[in-house]
């Protein structure tokens, strides 16, 4: 379908967005609909705030300097009145001295460990290609507003390094509509964190955080973070952007190209060359709607290649043109436009027309319709691309809840490389050793801490991206694996194009679910408990078999049970936890015994089997592997007789 919409300037943009199809690769409107009216009335009452930018951007490639002008018309949605406005600059934070860069050396020479050879494992975060400490005056990042009008008159700013302060000289009552003029000067750092220029692989521009942004304001108030280097939060929006620059460079990014007719170089037709003009700069107009950032990248040796999905959209991929890589682009691009049919089905269709890959940045880094990617490598591209999914249409506050982002992504982008290299077993083996030897070291952190109160980039990488991702694959173990796939659709469903937080998640996996699960995240997000359960013991009774089960570790769980004998078959024991109110279906064929619920304070639970313990050759707590059991040696036992 089209959506038409007009900016502040009365210009008109269209932009095609897919509709969610009433069938799209398994993905059931009765499993959906039932959702709808499950959901309305848990979202009552629920707001969130809106902006419309519309952009004109000059960069002059010989300086690095970014000049432009931007008319931000922001729609106070909420009940309040708000006296006070914020704004992001984050590349002010590209300087000695900044937060960032403080942030960035305090751990710098901190030693985590030893690893296999016995070299010394560094905390430093090694996405920082280069220390913001050694950043020359020329190589510096900074964003600076020279003009900045509400409803037309000049306001009062104080600035605090990357967070602007506006004190408009009328507040802003709700349900107004108030537009912002700015005029801002940017220089492009040389590419230290994600963002900047003339990165390792010789990418000339890679441009992210670029902009004075409107920071997030929700019903727990403005959301102004300064930028210390990990996670944003962005309100939804409609973006109009212009960007001139010698005619050269080819570029791409966030939104459609409306101009393509003019620009050529593939995004009029597949292998059309960049149109020759006969001014010296060039103007790109791209547009989107309805997304929380925008992103774009330049270089004058930029290739571009297309793919179209099955039912879904069209996939850009932008590079730069060396034999080297040309074929692992052509492949991966294949491989990338393959996966999507099982990104929809399993995680909810992709509601834009396009997503572009482009080689940038100082690592994989995502945006919406668009992500920064270092050379051709298959797991970034899926990685970045389920960024779409968890953050890009549900937009979290990555600074309170990076793990919805980072640990939900994980498990989606392993599950469908898992489908597409056809992989059996247990897909997240490596995400659960990791999370292991986080909780083992003395380095963790609760996994609901703030990204920049995370005093370790060890932590933050192992609670955000691990954690985040055993979370939800070990709530396929609580609740059913098949619940967990009606879960990830209710989410999406529910609450894309909103702000959702840890408790809407949990909510959402309750309703679906039928059981309680608020014990789950309160252990998980804010302790570092961790689960250890074992087989205590076991002893003949009669013609039956007990076995007595214990909780060594401090966090309660369920717990599956599985009993093979001599004859190879095998029988499932299910004991469910109080909290719960509840039991998970049975997940395969298996004759099961479900008990009484365990209660959480009890250490001891016994269970039992009706044949002789002379028949029993092997006992094992969750074959599965996904309870996230911190010492599996005590969860099997063989008897050999």
């Amino acid at each position: 379908m089209e959506y038409t919409y007009f900016t502040t300037g009365a210009k008109r943009i269209t932009q095609r967005l897919h509709p969610i199809k009433k069938i799209h690769f398994g993905l059931c409107l009765i499993i959906l609909s039932f959702q709808v009216s499950l959901f309305t009335q848990a979202q009552q009452g629920y707001w969130q705030q809106g902006v419309k930018y519309a952009m004109d951007v000059n960069l002059n490639v010989n300086t690095n300097l970014i000049t432009g002008k931007q008319i931000i018309t922001y729609f106070n949605n909420s009940p309040d009145t708000l006296r006070r406005v914020f704004m992001h600059l984050y590349w002010n934070a590209f300087k000695p001295g900044s937060m960032m860069d403080e942030s960035s050396r305090s751990t710098e020479n901190l030693v985590l460990g030893r690893d296999a050879r016995g070299r010394d494992v560094m905390d430093f975060d090694r996405r920082f290609k280069i220390r913001v400490a050694d950043l020359k005056p020329e190589e510096e990042g900074w964003c600076r507003v020279t003009k900045l009008l509400v409803n037309g008159k000049q306001q009062q700013t104080i600035l605090r390094e990357t967070i602007l302060e506006v004190i408009p000289d009328k507040p802003i009552l709700p349900k107004a509509t108030v537009v912002f003029n700015t005029e801002f000067n940017c220089q492009v750092p040389k590419m230290s964190r994600r963002s900047g220029r003339d990165n390792a692989e010789g990418i000339r521009y890679s441009l992210g955080q670029w902009y004075p942004k409107i920071v997030a304001y929700d019903n727990e108030g403005w959301h102004a973070d300064p930028y210390i280097s990990r996670e944003f939060y962005g309100v939804w929006g409609d973006y109009e952007v212009n960007i001139t620059l010698d005619k050269n460079y080819k570029l791409g990014g966030t939104g459609v190209l409306q101009n393509a007719a003019t620009i050529g170089w593939g995004y009029d037709r597949d292998g059309t060359p960049l149109k020759p003009i006969s001014s010296a700069m060039r103007t790109w107009k791209f547009a989107a709607k309805n997304v929380h950032d925008f992103m774009w990248a330049a270089d004058t040796a930029y290739k571009h290649i297309t793919r179209k999905t099955v039912n879904g959209p069209l996939l850009h991929f932008i590079y730069k043109a060396v034999d080297s890589v040309e074929s692992r682009w052509q492949k991966n691009a294949d491989s990338a436009a393959l996966c999507y049919p099982f990104m929809a089905k399993t995680f909810g269709p992709y509601p834009y027309s396009d997503y572009t890959f482009i080689q940038g940045g100082g690592g994989g880094t995502e945006y919406p319709m668009a992500t920064l990617v270092v050379n051709a490598s298959l797991g970034t591209f899926i990685h970045e691309w389920c960024h779409s999914w968890y953050q890009m249409m549900m937009a979290t506050n990555e600074n309170l809840h990076a793990w919805m982002d980072e640990g939900f992504t994980s498990y989606a982008d392993t599950r469908t490389l898992g489908w597409l290299r056809n992989e059996k077993g247990f897909l997240l083996k490596r995400t659960y050793d990791s999370y292991y030897r986080l909780v083992g070291s003395k380095y963790d952190e609760p996994m609901g801490t703030p990204a920049n109160f995370t005093f370790t980039n060890q932590a933050y990488n192992g609670n955000a991206y691990n954690k985040g991702a055993v979370f939800l694959a070990q709530l396929g173990y609580v609740v059913g694996e098949a619940n967990l796939d009606k879960i990830l659709l209710a989410y999406y469903n529910q609450w894309r194009f909103k702000h959702p937080d840890p408790n809407d998640f949990i909510k959402v996996a309750q309703q679906v679910s039928g059981m309680e699960l608020q014990w789950y995240k309160q252990f998980f997000l804010y302790t570092t408990k961790t689960i250890d359960y074992g087989i205590d013991s076991l002893w003949s009774d009669g013609d039956n078999t007990s076995i007595r089960l214990k909780n060594i570790g401090k966090m309660a769980m369920p717990v599956d049970v599985h009993i093979t004998f001599k004859d190879g078959s095998t029988e499932s024991q299910y004991v469910p936890l109080d909290m719960m109110f509840g039991a998970k279906p049975a997940e395969d064929s298996l004759a099961r015994k479900v008990y009484a619920e365990w209660p959480f304070t009890r250490e001891t639970y016994n269970i039992t089997s009706t044949q002789k313990l002379i028949n029993v050759v092997r006992i094992e707590i969750d074959p599965s592997l996904r309870l996230a059991d911190v010492d599996r040696r005590n969860n099997k036992l063989e008897l050999k007789w």
